[in-house]
């Protein structure tokens, strides 16, 4: 068989049973009616209809009851919006923007504190969040791990794993069992909300994650089965760190993969991670090889591909990537060429990671990296929509109303006129589609050309195009269509990328586009001359020409706003209307489907769903500006509703109904000057004093640790997860006698990149050190100590634990004070003791759970909560005039008023615009309503602006910020300015229900 598996449909991937790795049919409940890719696309509060289903597959695509059903998906992490409202703002996002898919992590370690304790209320409530997806007509695909990676704290291994002995990610027995216990715990959530149980919509579901190290089989086959045996129905599969052919079904006949217990084989792909500015410059990896390049390790399974770049993670110190990868990284040009050829290899399962990237709140970073987790991707951090998300959904739009596409075996080779180009070609022998797709020679080319091609189908033969040009510039690919059937129409070819197609009262609806001012020909079929019609005055010239002995009717135009043309009879029935965009205008357009068929509207910033009710098209969706409504839909359709208000309409001659009053944009929203409000201050660090009472912290007593960071011979374990402190700072005190002079002190610590260690000895500072790239570091302090007795006091900031990305326990590197030495002393004997967050592994505050704090004086006594009483606090301004060496609290509130029915994202900024880097050498933890939204580094960025989202603050009442500055004390190491930023406003959004957020006589309840 050839590697793009021909067009045999006898493949060993035939029927299997469920809990099987051969391949085929995993099998569910049946049901009376499938709805294929057509999932509910419901509004807010209304329950989803799901009925059960069969998920089966070929080397093409899943199957859905039997039905073709390719995956277009964006990857979503919920723990990175801690906000359950804002989920469903961000799934129904995906689904108007061309998605039928979401990729979800479940992290462990965010949900359990200790061994044996797990919490999935608030925002954690996991089940909530799938109701949610199947709400917004989405398929899951659920990856529960145990081990993540994503770029969090171990990886999404809990705190307390990292003290085991077992190596993690194999089969030693401690790891095992601690990993069974979340499993036991989070697969039966999953699988009350399978496709397969019509419960829900998960449809695929990961086991592990970029598991490198292939001699881990029955680890391996350990989650398979415990997913089977736990109601797991849906196909399983892993996901390779690249198409490397490791853990492949059985089945596989290609030599040198490594199979394993999987149904599925996926891979990732990520060919630019970094950003130039320079579009195409530094991209790698394309598939250029044909149908199913890329993916050939199992050719009886569909191309899969579980985290296709859509964007890239930042680290602290860097310029700030994110606007850059947004748009020339991994932008809309990007999208076009990566994506584009990932369906011409008809990769018919791809998932875009990230497509909402969100907030690294509190301790959820893992090593290097800072709050913001943006990632570039086509929904930024604050939920607007990026300029690239147009690209991704005409893409979606194109995958789901051309499904043939993805049936596509190579066709025979095409050769154009330029060597700038090079074409791949794909044909499906079942409708005789032809897929063309452009793309330049080298790939990477970002050249002005032009070109003709040769398109030979049932249709005829012709140079493409055959009137006007054809070109491909700069970095871009297209996706052209010949011999496709649609509605009761076909499309000879067309040099306009396809969008969305829908059957209206007035006949069958086609969006195309291509770039701003380029040619574009379209050829249709008819059995005779039919009439063509330019609708409306603001639709560009269009030039005609009838064939008589082939029956095809050419259209000759020019991708400028938006070109209406209505062709009648012809000896059919149907009239067509076609829409020919720009790309931009194109991106104006949305597609729901609904009861009654899809739908296409126009003109919105955003269309969030659309249900039919009677004769009534109801809409709920987004405006920015005051602006238009048209709509083409089915002939049930005659009357609209948008966000609950009746619009009257009237019928249009491109068989549209367009709305007679112009839809209301937002509001002027006004938010407070935190410069004017009143701030409190207090310092802190009463730790560093020699008489401070810690006779209720924890003695260091251990001599033996699992950690891979070892103390000297002699010297106690001091790492901080030992002891039962995992996340932000840790507080040592060690009270030593010296016989005789100290001229210097020495710790070694570790507190992940940019980390921090601060030093007192008997009250005095000795100063600070700040870690660079390394996770740890020596802290050398001259000192003039007479024989005595003395304590050292020293606070550790962790910014995170590293990930096991190479499967060798690198998570287990201790975190706080690893050792410490004394320069001339006649002993090295000291005893030490621990403090780091409130009650350790036995939170107090439930709601925010484990990442929310650490062991700052301030956070252990309330001071970040609402209604602390600040009695003695002194007055400030900002910025501040002066600075404390060790760490202070500013505190203020403030009230907002947001208007009904506008959505409006805040954000928190420190100091300048993000990317610029402060003189001051401090850091500021900032905490809103008592959550943990981010650290600030004045001198190490880039990050100034933090998202704090709607649920965490209040859009309608009383706010309250407190930001624990941690400075080396000099006077340019101060808090510097504060403000509330707009981060962009709708009319529309979903409803908010505010988070559980515990105040300060919640905290003095549990902590009399």
């Amino acid at each position: 068989m050839s590697a793009c598996g021909g067009n045999d449909n006898s493949d060993p991937g035939g029927a299997a049973t469920t809990g099987t790795n051969t391949g085929g049919t995993t099998t569910g409940t049946s049901s009376s009616s499938g709805t294929g890719t057509t999932l509910p696309s419901l509004p807010s509060g209304t329950p989803p209809q799901l009925v059960a289903h069969k998920i089966g597959w070929d080397h093409y695509t899943l199957k859905v009851d039997g039905k073709a059903t390719p995956i277009w998906s964006g990857e979503f992490h919920p723990f990175r919006l801690p906000s359950p409202s804002l989920w469903l703002d961000i799934l129904q996002k995906f689904k108007a923007n061309g998605f039928n898919a979401v990729s979800i992590y479940f992290d462990w370690g965010y949900t359990s504190a200790k061994a044996g304790s797990y919490d999935f209320t608030g925002i954690r409530d996991m089940d909530t969040l799938l109701d949610m997806a199947a709400q917004a007509g989405l398929y899951v695909i659920a990856r529960p791990g145990p081990y993540i990676n994503a770029e969090t704290d171990a990886g999404g291994f809990p705190g307390w794993l990292l003290t085991q002995n077992g190596k993690a990610r194999t089969s030693a027995p401690d790891y095992l069992a601690a990993a069974r216990e979340w499993m036991s715990k989070i697969n039966p959530i999953i699988a009350r909300h399978q496709l397969t149980t019509g419960q829900g919509t998960v449809i695929l579901y990961q086991i592990e994650n970029e598991m490198q190290d292939t001699s881990q089989t029955d680890y391996m086959q350990d989650l398979h089965d415990w997913a089977r045996s736990d109601g797991i129905s849906v196909p399983i599969f892993h996901n390779d760190t690249g198409p490397n052919g490791h853990f492949v079904p059985a089945n596989s006949p290609i030599p040198g993969v490594v199979t394993g217990p999987v149904d599925l084989y996926a891979f990732d792909d990520y060919p630019q991670t970094n950003c130039t500015g320079n579009p195409g410059a530094g991209w790698y990896g394309l598939f250029s090889s044909g149908a199913k390049g890329g993916a050939t390790a199992s050719p009886y399974t569909p191309g899969f591909i579980a985290e296709m770049e859509g964007g890239w993670f930042d680290n602290w110190g860097s310029s700030g990537i994110y606007p850059c990868m947004s748009q020339s990284g991994a932008g809309s040009n990007f999208e076009r060429l990566f994506y584009g050829t990932n369906i011409a290899n008809r990769i018919a399962i791809q998932n875009i990671y990230m497509s909402f990237g969100g907030t690294n709140w509190g301790w959820l970073p893992s090593t290097g990296l800072y709050t913001s987790y943006d990632y570039g991707a086509a929904i930024d951090e604050a939920r607007q929509l990026r300029p690239k998300m147009a690209t991704l959904k005409a893409l979606g739009n194109f995958v789901q109303s051309v499904p043939a596409i993805m049936h596509v075996d190579v066709g025979s080779a095409v050769t154009p006129s330029s060597q700038s180009i090079q074409i791949l070609h794909g044909v499906d022998s079942a409708s005789g589609t032809n897929l063309y797709t452009v793309l330049h020679s080298p790939s990477n080319a970002t050249s002005n050309d032009t070109f003709t091609f040769p398109v030979v189908t049932p249709d005829g033969g012709f140079t493409v195009p055959q009137q006007g040009t054809l070109r491909l510039n700069g970095a871009d690919s297209k996706l052209l269509l010949a011999n496709y059937s649609f509605g009761q129409h076909h499309l000879v070819y067309s040099t306009s990328d396809f969008d969305a197609q829908v059957s209206t009262a007035s006949g069958d609806v086609a969006l195309l586009y291509g770039r701003q001012a380029e040619d574009g020909e379209t050829v249709l079929r008819f059995s005779s001359q039919p009439t063509v019609s330019v609708i409306g005055s603001q639709s560009g010239s269009v030039s005609q020409a009838w064939d008589s002995s082939t029956g095809s009717l050419r259209l000759n135009y020019q991708h400028n706003g938006l070109t209406r043309i209505l062709i009648s009879g012809g000896g059919i029935s149907t009239p067509l209307t076609l829409l020919i965009a720009d790309d931009n205008t194109a991106a104006t357009f949305w597609r729901q489907d609904t009861g009654a068929g899809p739908i296409l509207a126009r003109g919105p910033a955003l269309l969030r769903t659309a249900t039919v009710s009677g004769t009534t098209l109801q809409m709920t969706g987004d405006t920015v500006s005051t602006g238009s409504l048209e709509v083409w839909a089915s002939p049930a359709i005659n009357q609209l509703a948008w966000n609950g208000a009746a619009i009257a309409s009237k019928s249009t001659s491109s068989g549209s109904l367009l709305a007679q009053n112009a839809l209301s944009g937002p509001d002027a929203v006004s938010l407070p000057d935190l410069m004017t409000q009143s701030w409190r201050y207090m310092q802190e660090s009463p730790e560093t004093q020699p008489a401070f009472d810690d006779s209720k912290w924890v003695i260091a007593t251990l001599t033996s640790t699992n950690s891979t960071t070892t103390p000297p011979s002699g010297q106690p374990v001091l790492t901080a997860d030992d002891y039962g402190f995992h996340h932000g700072d840790v507080w040592y005190r060690g009270q030593f006698n010296s016989s005789s002079a100290v001229s210097a002190i020495t710790l070694k610590y570790c507190g992940s990149q940019a980390g921090l260690a601060q030093v007192w000895v008997d009250g005095n500072y000795l100063g600070q050190n700040v870690l660079g790239s390394s996770s740890c570091g020596t802290f050398t302090a001259p000192v003039t100590l007479v024989p005595g007795s003395h304590v050292i006091a020293t606070m550790i900031r962790d910014n995170g634990h590293n990930e096991d990305w190479y499967e060798d326990d690198a998570q287990k590197e201790g975190r706080g004070l690893v050792s410490a030495s004394l320069t001339g002393s006649g002993s090295t004997s000291i005893a030490w003791k621990i403090q780091g967050n409130a009650g350790g592994e036995n939170l107090w505050d439930t709601a925010r759970g484990p990442m929310n704090n650490g062991g700052l004086w301030g956070e252990r006594n309330g001071w970040y909560l609402p209604g602390f009483p600040a009695t003695g606090w002194s007055t400030a301004t900002l910025p501040a005039g002066q600075a404390h060496a060790g760490t202070s609290w500013f505190r203020t509130t403030f009230p907002l008023s947001i208007p009904a029915g506008d959505d409006v994202s805040v954000g928190i900024q420190i100091g300048g615009a993000d990317g610029t880097i402060s003189g001051g050498n401090y850091r500021a933890l900032i905490f809103v309503n008592g959550w943990n939204m981010g650290q600030y580094i004045a001198n190490v960025g880039p990050q100034h602006t933090f998202v704090v989202p709607n649920g965490i603050l209040n859009p309608n009442g009383q706010n309250t910020v407190a930001i624990a500055v941690t400075s080396n004390g000099n006077p340019s190491d101060g808090l510097e300015s504060v403000r509330l930023v707009n981060l962009g406003t709708v009319r529309g959004g979903v409803l908010i229900q505010l988070n559980d957020s515990p105040d300060y006589s919640a905290w003095a309840s549990a902590n009399p």
